[in-house]
């Protein structure tokens, strides 16, 4: 039997060194400020991102790898590792073309190198909680349907909240209604956005300022996970000490097993802009 091997792509935003830690192989998608192009976290990263962002005229675009990459990348790793199982985990499929170029990378190669593409219905790290879960698992010597168990309860469990700054980068990218976006900046409430199980944004409670929304959003993790152990992701867009006091808040709180604060990179980035906060709960097996 050979190994199981975890790919995930960038917008699950797993710090470099977890991903070296644990072998993942991340696929990135790209991000345009004009004519410019540059691979999220290869030749850009969120600082720099962030820096560009404040000076740009327009909100940069973003787009998904081509199947052509999924293809190269996972002949790569099946001549690296002869005979092991790939499984392809990537941002919801209601938000981005990259599950569908994997998926259809995976059927061109058919039998030759089989492949388990997931679509996450998440972002950001609320991939990274399943990817990262999956991998630490893969690690142990785990088969592919051990691993593949594993990630079904996590897609049924992992729950993610995220607070922003502003709605403007979501209704401007097209991922929350305008009205929604006008609502807010209006009535300068802090809205508490979620993910549908389909994975499209949704505005899951609109609360006046930041304490309540984080009040809110803390009481929901307890009704879901109560003193289960726990895999907590926070990221964040510019807003380190926020995310810091925050983390410390939830392993006061809660049973905390994994504890992960990571940058939003440039291409969550671009849709949510700075300021942003997710949290990312799921039950831990690590």
């Amino acid at each position: 039997m050979g190994k199981v091997l975890i790919v995930t792509d960038s917008t699950a935003d797993i710090p470099k060194s977890l991903q070296e830690e644990l072998g993942i192989t991340v696929v990135p998608l790209k991000v345009h400020f004009g004519e410019e192009t540059f691979e999220d976290g290869v030749d850009l990263n969120p600082g720099q991102f962030y820096e560009k962002l404040k000076k740009a005229d327009q909100i940069p675009t973003t787009s998904q790898p081509t199947p052509h990459q999924f293809e190269e990348e996972y002949r790569r790793l099946s001549e690296e590792n002869p005979e092991s199982d790939i499984i392809s985990i990537h941002l919801s499929s209601k938000l981005s073309g990259t599950y569908q170029s994997a998926y259809i990378a995976s059927q061109t190669l058919g039998e030759e190198i089989p492949v388990t593409v997931v679509d996450s219905k998440r972002a950001s790290y609320a991939i990274g909680v399943v990817v990262v879960e999956a991998a630490a698992l893969a690690r142990k010597g785990a088969s592919k349907d051990e691993v593949i168990s594993r990630i079904n309860e996590l897609l049924e469990e992992t729950t993610v909240f995220f607070m922003v700054d502003t709605l403007e980068y979501l209704e401007k990218n097209g991922r929350i209604g305008k009205a929604s976006a006008v609502l807010g900046s209006l009535l300068k409430i802090k809205p508490i956005l979620s993910l549908t199980e389909e994975g499209e944004v949704y505005p899951y409670e609109k609360v006046r300022g930041n304490k309540k929304a984080v009040a809110k959003i803390l009481d929901e993790f307890e009704d879901r996970f109560g003193s289960d152990p726990v895999h907590v992701g926070i990221s964040h867009a510019e807003v380190q000490g926020e995310a810091d006091e925050l983390m410390e808040k939830i392993k006061d709180r809660f049973n905390v097993k994994k504890e992960i604060v990571t940058n939003i990179g440039p291409v969550i980035g671009t849709h949510v802009g700075p300021g942003t906060i997710s949290i990312a709960f799921g039950r831990s097996k690590m």
